[in-house]
């Protein structure tokens, strides 16, 4: 678990790429995405190294057989965005649609500055674009009840370390004993 933290923490968000399958949801640098193409007629087609799913890298979707991007989005495009289910999940859980590229993103904690993965940058408030790290509306930055107390945060991950250390102890012990 602290592994994938640290994963997750080096590589910036503009360069990440999940594995769009549900069951697997791999993280990868777009980098590491690269390095595993897939053998079709298509410049997006990548295989996720973990679960050897094609998948587009530019859409971020399973892989379009057949299709562009250009026309997956067109296709799919107004289905996501008048998808009346997804509508109002969306709105009983105040998640806010990336005017980019669509995707729904969710407010967990912090600022109301969200950063889609698409890199585009916004307001999560009047989603207003960002400009070089800048809002460009007049909204309030947070919301008190959204940030999170820095202290309880370093309490959880301090015993997350102690139970990880602790476990590790635990099976080098059982290791040498039966080497």
């Amino acid at each position: 678990m602290m592994r994938q933290r640290m994963k997750e923490d080096s590589i910036p968000v503009t360069e990440k790429v999940y594995c769009p399958y549900p069951k697997c949801s791999t993280l990868m640098s777009t980098t590491e995405a690269h390095k595993h193409p897939r053998l079709v007629n298509g410049f997006g087609a990548r295989t996720c190294y973990k679960c050897h799913g094609n998948f587009c890298v530019y859409c971020r979707v399973p892989w379009h057989e057949n299709m562009t991007c250009e026309e997956y989005k067109r296709r799919n495009l107004t289905s996501l965005v008048e998808d009346p289910k997804l509508k109002n999940l969306a709105a009983r859980n105040l998640w806010r649609q990336c005017i980019k590229c669509k995707h729904m993103i969710e407010l967990a904690a912090g600022c109301y500055h969200m950063t889609c993965r698409c890199g585009y940058e916004f307001c999560y408030t009047c989603g207003a674009k960002w400009k070089n790290k800048k809002a460009t509306c007049k909204c309030p930055l947070w919301d008190e009840e959204n940030i999170i107390d820095i202290e309880e945060e370093d309490d959880v991950f301090d015993h997350l370390e102690v139970e990880y250390i602790e476990h590790e102890t635990f099976l080098w012990n059982e290791y040498d004993r039966y080497w």
